[in-house]
């Protein structure tokens, strides 16, 4: 093929669950291909704590494989907040400031997770403003939707992770 120079890259496996992620879905897969490289690997095993409620936040955690259980303590008693499957993300506002976790992360099976820290996601934003655009964008709607959720059904949803 004579403009074979111009065929998008393939993307790997990694790659293709980061796309499928709403958080990184409007990247392309060069744009993909940088956030991957500023992207921390981690694996917990079953019942570890990823972050414990009232830790200073510092990173965002995208679930690769396995499954999370979110838990927040109200009244002495944990109450569960959310399970999330490979593709979803939590602890995102992190991503923004240095407050407090305001809930408790934990695997529920051997999980791998790609983790975003914050200086990570702020030096991103000065190198390369448009892929921090992307992705400040589809947190933000995130954001949105969570809010939108808690204040129809009057209950906490992921909020400030």
């Amino acid at each position: 093929m004579i403009f074979g120079f111009l065929k998008p890259p393939k993307m790997s496996p990694r790659l293709h669950r980061l796309k499928n992620s709403a958080l990184f879905s409007a990247l392309t897969p060069l744009e993909l291909k940088i956030v991957d490289g500023l992207l921390h690997e981690r694996r917990y095993l079953t019942d570890e704590i990823v972050f414990d409620e009232g830790e200073e936040g510092q990173a965002l955690y995208l679930l690769m494989s396995g499954r999370v259980v979110i838990t927040k303590t109200h009244a002495g008693t944990s109450q569960v907040v959310a399970e999330l499957d490979p593709g979803g993300f939590f602890g995102d506002l992190a991503l923004l400031d240095n407050s407090p976790r305001n809930a408790q992360a934990r695997a529920l099976e051997p999980c791998e997770m790609a983790v975003f820290f914050r200086d990570d996601f702020l030096g991103l934003l000065e190198t390369d403003a448009v892929i921090g655009y992307k992705i400040s964008l589809a947190l933000a709607r995130h954001i949105g939707l969570r809010l939108r959720e808690w204040m129809g059904t009057g209950r906490p949803q992921l909020e400030a992770l």
